[in-house]
């Protein structure tokens, strides 16, 4: 067991990117805080901006937030990941990106991260105005959650205009497979379980929390169903938080 944990340990320390983990941490945080290296990349990333904020709302470790982290089956990356961050990000922990990410917040948007929350490798987040990820919301690979249509649209019979964007809020311990699109207005219960290709667009939280939506657009399938979250817990945090 020991072993394996200097393995695995050597075997993340020679994917970390220094050059981009040193420099960002020295570029957005106080020298005592940056000395820690909270926040760790792993391959390649382009940073297109990072004129923002980052906020850590929880005790300083080093590595504690990862992009690009190897954590999942695949063992190949594209090296195409990129952050544009303008606005503000807030980490209320433990944070995990798998590889091949797109990560961009606009000036004046916030994006909140709970702590383990996660989005796996070639999600896609686009926040131009509020996306909070609730505690151990965990989404799978090639998922996207944008806030935005990205252009405003117009009733053609009344000339009423549509928002362009609306907030979106994901619950505490939620399971989200892959290829997942979650977009403005959509909100999730806690212990929510979304099924693969699903495309979520509005509020959920009214079907109470344990259920399992999915389809396109999602609607309620299932109650009393979760992820087995009080087994699996210790686990996944052992893994997670000590490679």
């Amino acid at each position: 067991m020991i072993l394996r944990k200097i393995k695995n340990k050597g075997i993340f320390f020679f994917k970390i990117n220094w050059v981009k983990t040193i420099y960002f941490n020295f570029k957005k945080f106080p020298f005592k805080i940056a000395k820690k290296l909270p926040v760790v990349f792993y391959g390649k990333v382009k940073f297109q901006n990072i004129s923002g904020e980052i906020i850590i709302n929880a005790p300083i470790e080093k590595g504690m937030i990862s992009f690009g982290k190897p954590y999942e089956m695949t063992t190949v990356s594209s090296g195409i990941s990129e952050i544009m961050l303008s606005g503000k990000i807030i980490f209320n922990g433990y944070v995990q990106f798998g590889k091949d990410y797109f990560v961009f917040v606009s000036k004046k948007a916030c994006l909140k991260m709970g702590d383990m929350s996660s989005v796996a490798s070639n999600g896609k987040i686009i926040c131009t105005k509020e996306i909070i990820f609730g505690d151990y919301a965990r989404l799978g690979s090639e998922c996207q959650v944008i806030d935005t249509n990205f252009h405003e649209m117009i009733n053609t019979v009344t000339k009423e205009k549509y928002p362009v964007n609306l907030p979106i809020k994901i619950g505490n311990y939620n399971f989200i497979s892959n290829r997942v699109t979650i977009l403005s207005k959509t909100i999730t219960p806690d212990y929510c379980t979304i099924s693969s290709n699903s495309l979520c667009n509005k509020d959920y939280s009214i079907y109470g929390e344990n259920v399992l939506i999915g389809g396109i657009p999602s609607k309620f399938l299932r109650e009393n169903i979760s992820r087995n979250w009080k087994e699996e817990k210790s686990s996944l945090d052992s893994f997670l938080k000590n490679v």
